[in-house]
């Protein structure tokens, strides 16, 4: 069994660029369990970067500050809270024992009171109304700079923080086990939607103090992951199982499932368009859909020569843990249990570029796409820049067009078959 197929010379392909990491201080007590960062997170604005570094602890760090201390680590000129291409979390807290700049993001450290599953951050839009529309006081009035952040706990209890103080706004109990997973509405409205082990997901409405609005019923099994199509208008939520759940957020019902996986699906996410889906599995693929079809458009195998569903569907070395899609909608990163971080561009069927990552668990893609975060069983984070490329202006023209279009009203133009099958992504 290999990696990449046999036309595929791994010498051939790319080392992916790193930039730098995050470590965690080690205590003898810390070498079991509790330690894995399960989850990475931006914020949508670009200004923090959060992570649960291992235990009951979530950091929140400003994401230009990290950017900065990477790329002094670079010049060979370490500073007293970095060393070179690295940082010690014990040390960075000891680097800011001044008194900050009113106006400077500071870092935060949070202990949540359990173990840490999932992260999200949310920001508020004022124009987005509460759907709860007969309340007319409520607790909390978010303003139009409010940063949240969300985490899941080992307890099935989801905690509500605002990251510029770091102090709990909300407690959420209802779900009665883990939190998987969590993820915020992109629209602004800060609607919630966590995914958890007892096989449900709750959609909560934060600008109705958090009222949960819905039970989303479905899955046979645990629920390990959902994301929101970048109009908020659908959810993707993947579980132990080989089928993908896609709802309808606007009537809040289940609209069909995508079926293709060989074992249980762990990851998932929307190109930034709207017009593809990626799902990550333990069957050792990745398979890129079209949603509004429930087409299979490109598979990114992770062993070769390609499993028989039946050993697909045991134990192997070749697990897919996480998949992110890069901004430039291009571009996928994937983290798997070879050891490996695989920048895949949805153009060709091989890597584009490589890095080694051992205990990789998860991953995510800053808001501006240039870099890509993992977190690993360790409780550490590791950075690398994402594939550059100039992208064209028909790819430019399709995302901005896509955005707005479902496959069916692309198929619906009076316009020549070729250009219509590009703008369906069926020529990847």
């Amino acid at each position: 069994m290999a990696s990449f197929p046999d036309s595929v010379n791994e010498n051939d392909i790319g080392k992916a660029k790193f930039i730098g990491e995050l470590l965690v201080p080690v205590a003898p007590f810390d070498q079991k369990s509790g330690r894995e960062a399960w989850t990475v997170a931006f914020a949508p604005n670009g200004s923090y970067f959060a992570w649960s570094q291992g235990h009951r602890i979530v950091r929140l760090i400003p994401w230009t500050k990290c950017l900065k201390n990477f790329s002094t680590g670079h010049s060979g000129e370490p500073t007293n809270a970095w060393s070179p291409r690295r940082s010690s979390l014990q040390n960075s807290s000891e680097g800011h024992q001044g008194i900050p700049e009113t106006d400077e993001p500071r870092e935060h450290t949070i202990d949540c009171g359990d173990i840490v599953w999932g992260l999200a951050f949310g920001s508020s839009v004022p124009e987005k109304q509460s759907r709860c529309v007969n309340i007319e006081w409520h607790r909390f009035k978010f303003g139009q700079d409010q940063l949240l952040l969300a985490t899941g706990l080992n307890n099935g209890r989801i905690k509500i923080w605002d990251v510029y103080t770091g102090k709990l706004l909300l407690n959420l109990m209802d779900h009665t086990d883990i939190v998987r997973d969590l993820t915020f509405a992109p629209d602004g409205s800060l609607m919630l939607v966590s995914a958890s082990r007892d096989k449900t997901l709750r959609v909560w409405d934060l600008k109705d103090d958090g009222n949960m609005v819905k039970v989303l019923r479905g899955h046979q099994n645990w629920v390990y992951c959902s994301a929101f199509s970048p109009d908020s208008s659908i959810l993707c939520s993947v579980g132990a199982g080989k089928a993908v759940f896609l709802w309808n957020m606007d009537k809040l019902t289940l609209i069909r499932k995508l079926e293709g996986h060989h074992n249980d699906v762990v990851s998932c996410e929307f190109s930034p368009d709207g017009a593809l889906l990626a799902t990550a599995s333990y069957d050792t693929r990745v398979i890129v859909w079209d949603h509004h079809t429930a087409t299979v458009l490109l598979e990114l195998g992770h062993l070769f020569p390609p499993p028989s569903p039946i050993f697909a569907g045991g134990a192997n070395d070749r697990w897919v843990r996480s998949v992110s899609f890069c901004p430039d909608g291009l571009h996928i990163a994937t983290i798997t249990d070879d050891r490996r971080v695989r920048f895949w561009s949805i153009e060709e069927r091989a890597p584009q570029a490589i890095a080694s990552l051992s205990n990789g668990l998860c991953c995510a893609s800053s808001a501006e796409g240039s870099v890509l975060a993992a977190g690993t069983r360790d409780g550490s984070v590791h950075f690398w820049e994402c594939p550059r490329s100039v992208a064209g202006l028909q790819h430019i023209c399709r995302m901005s067009l896509r955005r707005v279009m479902t496959t069916q009203q692309v198929e619906a133009l009076a316009i020549p078959t070729p250009l219509r099958d590009y703008l369906a992504y069926k020529v990847i």
